[in-house]
């Protein structure tokens, strides 16, 4: 599976963007999909995911109530809506996607098979 990430921008602090995620083809109830970011001179970090069929999201501590993801699996797509951007936000946003994985390795990167090639996202202060 091909992921294909789009939606970065600049934006100021306290804006929003909307990122998608599409899948080159269909992905079924077994994928679970998730966004990590990498910040210049930071590892790479997990920030939210979609288990399996979308039924349950996750959330870095760091996103938790500014961001919200959500899955369109008629449309092979996620989304993640980030509200109230703060410059510590600021980061390339990869998506990643995985078949079977299990609960206990949504936060790892190393557990996915399929990366897309990630979307720049800058919050000016």
């Amino acid at each position: 599976v091909q992921l294909q990430a789009s939606g970065g921008g600049t934006v100021q602090t306290g804006g929003s963007l909307r990122l998608s995620c599409t899948a080159s083809e269909r992905i079924d109830s077994s994928y679970s999909m998730a966004w990590f970011r990498q910040a210049p001179g930071k590892e790479r970090e997990f920030v939210t995911a979609v288990f399996r069929g979308g039924s349950r999201t996750y959330y870095a501590d760091s996103v938790k109530g500014r961001f919200t993801v959500s899955r369109d699996n008629a449309k092979n797509t996620m989304y993640v809506q980030m509200n109230n951007l703060k410059p510590e936000d600021t980061a390339i946003y990869h998506c990643a996607g995985s078949a079977r994985l299990i609960l206990s390795s949504l936060r790892l990167q190393t557990a996915y098979h399929d990366w897309g090639q990630g979307t720049q996202v800058t919050v000016s202060s």
